[in-house]
């Protein structure tokens, strides 16, 4: 979503990419792997769908889970005679009465960008404080070599970040424009060549699509899509979807594919897709443009994407200030977690991407929330006809910051209509099946590696336990207290305390206010 990349779609062509940000500094968090590490009575949400179960210690060796051994019942004493035995040189984490989900999967994370001045490990840190342990990169923004190289160190384990899954934008490095079949395809080789994990792609002639999207599911590799206006009418979701493309982003290109009684959206005289005012609010107005819901076109298109084993990574929270402007505008992790250059970015501006506020207010965000009533209509049905659906954030763009902007579209997909252990299974076990890991990553199973998110409170009761900055509860002496925050995010069997990684970053962001003498303020106030 940078505007480089959204200049190149335009001109059916990414360019060599430069802008690329601080890199990730060798990391001085987190302890182990170990021979042996027991998380000893936890309650465990697996990932598969199946409900909650504990208490339970879990054996890491290494960075593999080996046993998940049930050691009590509900509210009795642990049965100390269940408890696997320590072994030399072992360690135990006592998480009694915490809750461990597996890793959580951001299918959509840039890893910052130049614009935002954004550095890798503040983004990194972010992820990880949130429970998050695996990033899909869908563009590789910051230039392939260098996502390809920070994906290499956090493989080792050398910085403190999550699995980094890259793909590249279509076109990214060549010297011309592709134009034709052959170039794509040529394109397409050069690309797994480098070491890609994918593609994304964001539109361009029939021609080229096909033969790219068909020659990268001949390679065995994956792809997503954002559907750009620019090209949607001669080439939709179903186009992409039949020629191979694994999974669509946002949300772009499937009301187009909805559309009964018109070929094109419905674009005003004066619209202009540079104007990124012009391109939102339309955008709002979409998929009352569509087939209605369940109806017999509507049910085709639903049916033909599932038969296609096609992923909808919807990224609900990235466009949740169209619809509440104020809300995301005001989030109170801003304060403390938001860099002072990441504010500015988000202000309203001609320039910076996603940043459209020129003049934004109730009739914009009535008609947005309109459209995520039907939007998150299919989604769910979607779901629950067997369709897969990942949890995906964009964040750094549009008031959503990384890592609590990912627990934002939990809550949202809970608002879709999902149910809680639905919520986690998008966010973990589908997340993994459509990277192609879910050998590896995914669930909390016996061989599985050890990446895993504990927090001090039940998710499933309340998501918002997993923001860093935790939930609002009375105690019984009325007074008000913080619950939740991830207390420890483990990737490769190494134990982070996620709450210190919050706090580093709130360390960088009070560094850099106090260097610039930043006030945050909110717009137009002087």
């Amino acid at each position: 979503m940078k505007k480089h990349l959204l200049i190149a779609l335009i001109t059916v062509f990414a360019s060599s990419l430069s802008a690329q940000i601080t890199p990730s500094p060798l990391k001085n968090e987190g302890i182990g792997p170990y021979s042996q590490l027991i998380i000893r009575g936890v309650t465990v949400i697996n990932g598969t769908g199946a409900p909650a179960f504990g208490p339970v210690d879990i054996v890491i060796e290494k960075n593999r889970i080996v046993q998940i051994a049930n050691v009590g019942n509900p509210g009795m004493p642990i049965n100390e005679a269940r408890r696997p035995k320590l072994k030399e040189g072992g360690k135990e984490l006592n998480c009694n009465g915490m809750y461990m989900l597996p890793g959580l999967i951001d299918m959509h994370g840039h890893i910052g960008g130049k614009d935002q001045g954004t550095p890798a490990e503040y983004v990194f840190k972010l992820w990880m404080a949130s429970g998050i342990t695996t990033i899909r990169d869908p563009s590789a923004g910051n230039g392939l070599e260098w996502v390809l190289d920070h994906k290499k160190k956090s493989a080792a384990n050398s910085i403190t970040a999550p699995r980094i899954y890259a793909y590249t934008a279509f076109g990214q490095g060549s010297k011309n424009p592709i134009v034709n079949a052959d170039q794509a395809k040529a394109w397409v080789n050069d690309n797994a060549v480098k070491g890609a994990d994918g593609i994304k792609f964001f539109g361009a002639s029939p021609e080229v699509m096909d033969a790219a999207l068909r020659e990268n599911k001949r390679l065995g590799l994956r792809s997503a899509c954002h559907h750009a206006q620019i090209d949607v009418a001669r080439w939709n979701v179903l186009n992409s979807a039949r020629a191979g493309l694994t999974s669509m982003e946002h949300w772009y290109g499937l009301p187009e594919a909805l559309f009964e009684n018109k070929t094109i959206q419905d674009f005003p005289p004066n619209y202009n897709y540079n104007n990124e005012q012009n391109r939102f609010e339309e955008a709002g107005k979409l998929w009352a443009q569509a087939a209605a819901p369940f109806s017999p076109h509507w049910n085709k298109v639903m049916n033909e994407l599932i038969a296609l084993d096609f992923t909808l990574d919807p990224t609900f929270n990235i466009y949740e200030a169209n619809r509440d402007l104020m809300r995301a505008r005001r989030a109170e992790w801003h304060e403390d977690y938001t860099l002072p250059s990441l504010w500015k970015f988000y202000e309203p501006s001609r320039v910076s991407h996603g940043s459209y506020w020129h003049s934004w207010g109730t009739e914009q965000e009535v008609e947005w929330k309109k459209n995520y009533q039907l939007w998150m209509t299919f989604i769910n049905e979607y779901k629950n006809r067997g369709g897969r659906v990942t949890a995906g954030s964009d964040n750094g763009f549009i008031y959503q910051l990384y890592g609590f902007g990912f627990i934002r579209e939990l809550e949202l997909l809970r608002e879709a209509g999902f149910h809680p252990l639905e919520v986690i299974r998008s966010a973990t076990l589908y997340a993994a099946q459509a990277l192609g890991a879910e050998k590896d990553l995914g669930t909390i199973e016996v061989g599985k590696l050890a990446d895993l998110c504990i927090v001090d409170g039940n998710p499933l009761q309340n998501l918002q336990v997993l923001y860093g900055t935790g939930t609002i509860e009375l105690n019984t002496n009325n007074e008000v207290i913080r619950r939740g925050g991830v207390s420890y995010t483990i990737k490769d069997g190494i134990v982070y305390d996620a709450k210190k990684l919050l706090a580093d970053v709130k360390e960088m962001v009070d560094a850099e206010k106090k260097k610039t003498g930043f006030v945050l303020k909110q717009p137009g106030v002087k």
